[in-house]
C-alpha cells in the first residue's frame, strides 16, 4: 500500500533575539514574571530588515538538503505557506524554486492560511502526490510576522517570532512518519479576529492606513498592522480545538488515549493548557516548544516536531496528533504514525 510520510524537517531562526523581559521598560507595570510564565514565551527571534521570508525559505531549504543529502533534482513539487509574499504576483514559490535551484518541471503552490498553514500544506502535499504521481514534495513554511506588529502593541509583541521550516514529504513503503487522514475546516464569519486590514484589494493602502488606533486593552495598532481580538481568539480555540482533536482521532480509527503525543500550533501555553485540561489529556502527552521561539505562525508545528524527535519522545510506532488553527478561523489536523 502506497504511503506518504514526513522523512525530514529542518528549521531556521534569525540571529537577532528579543526577550520578553526586555519589554518591561517599554511597557511599565504591564510585563511581569507571571505574565511571561502564563504565555510560556521568554524570547523570540526577529528577522533583519533586509531579510525576506522567501530568503529564509531558501536558507532552510538548502539547510535541509545539506543535512539530509537528498538530491534537489528529485523534488517534484514545492509548497510555500506564509503570510509574507514577495509580490502580489507572481507566486513566491516560483521565486523560491529558482533560488533553490530546483528543476523547472515541478509544480509550485502558495498558501496563505496563517496558523493552520502547515496542516493545509501537508494535506495539499499528500493530495498532489497522489493525483500527480509525484514521489517527493518540499513543504516550506516561512513567515516574518514581526514586520506587521505595531511596536506599541504589547499583546502581540509578546507572542510572535520569525522562523522558517522545511519538511520533506515522500511516497514510500514504510519507515517514516506516515501522514494520516485530515480534518480541515473554516468558519469565515470570524475572519476579523486576526487581521491586517489594509494593503490588498479590499482595502488598499491609504492616508488612514498608518493612523494609530487603541483597542479596549490599551494596545495600539494600525490598519496596516496585525490586529488580534485576543479574547475572541482564545474562545475560538477553547470551543473548537477539543472538537477538532476528537474528530481527528475518530477519523484515524483511534481512541484519544491511543495518541502518544499532541503537537499543536504553539499559539501560547495558557490557551493550549486549557485545551489539554478540557480533554483531560496527561501533561506528558502535550508537547510545548515556544519558550525561546514564540508563536512562529506556520512554522510552530514543524519546529516542535523536530524538537520532540530530538528529545527522544518519538520512536517507531509513536502516534502524534498535529493540529493548527487561527487566522481566518481555519483549522486542520491529522495523525502522524512514526
Amino acid at each position: 500500500m502506497t504511503q506518504y510520510g514526513i522523512t525530514a524537517i529542518s528549521y531556521y531562526l534569525p540571529e537577532t533575539v528579543e526577550t520578553n523581559h526586555s519589554l518591561a521598560g517599554e511597557f511599565p507595570g504591564k510585563v511581569d514574571e507571571k505574565l511571561i510564565e502564563n504565555i510560556g514565551i521568554k524570547s523570540r527571534h526577529i528577522a533583519e530588515r533586509d531579510l525576506r521570508a522567501s530568503d529564509m525559505g531558501v536558507i532552510v531549504g538548502n539547510q535541509l538538503f545539506a543535512e539530509t543529502g537528498f538530491p534537489k533534482e528529485d523534488i517534484g513539487a514545492l509548497v510555500y505557506t506564509s503570510l509574507n509574499h514577495d509580490y502580489i504576483t507572481p507566486a513566491t514559490s516560483c521565486l523560491i524554486q529558482h533560488e533553490l535551484g530546483l528543476k523547472t518541471g515541478i509544480a509550485s503552490f502558495d498558501l496563505n492560511h496563517g496558523c493552520s498553514g502547515y496542516l493545509y500544506g501537508l494535506a495539499l502535499s499528500k493530495s498532489i502526490m497522489s493525483t500527480l504521481h509525484i514521489d517527493n514534495v518540499l513543504l516550506i513554511s516561512s513567515t516574518i510576522p514581526t514586520r506587521y506588529v505595531h511596536p506599541k502593541n504589547l499583546s502581540i509583541r509578546l507572542l510572535f517570532g520569525d522562523a522558517s521550516a522545511a519538511t520533506l514529504i515522500r511516497r514510500h513503503e514504510g519507515g517514516t512518519a506516515d501522514i494520516g487522514e485530515f480534518v480541515l475546516g473554516t468558519d469565515g464569519k470570524g475572519y476579523q479576529k486576526i487581521i491586517i486590514r489594509d494593503g490588498w484589494d479590499r482595502n488598499p493602502l491609504s492616508d488612514t492606513s498608518l493612523l494609530e488606533r487603541t483597542d479596549e486593552f490599551g494596545n495600539i495598532y494600525t490598519d496596516s498592522s496585525i490586529d488580534m481580538d485576543g479574547p475572541g481568539t482564545f474562545f475560538f480555540i477553547l470551543k473548537n480545538v477539543p472538537r477538532i482533536i476528537q474528530e481527528t482521532v475518530v477519523k484515524n480509527g483511534l481512541r484519544l488515549e491511543e495518541v502518544d503525543l499532541f503537537v499543536l500550533h504553539q499559539a501560547n501555553q495558557y490557551a493550549l493548557e486549557q485545551v489539554r485540561m478540557k480533554l483531560k489529556i496527561p501533561e506528558g502527552k502535550f508537547y510545548y516548544f515556544m519558550e525561546n521561539t514564540g508563536n512562529t505562525i506556520q512554522s510552530t508545528i514543524p519546529i516542535a516536531l523536530k524538537e520532540a524527535m530530538r528529545d527522544g519522545l518519538v520512536h517507531e510506532g509513536t502516534k502524534v496528533l498535529v493540529a493548527g488553527f487561527g487566522t481566518g478561523n481555519s483549522w486542520g489536523a491529522t495523525v502522524l504514525t512514526f
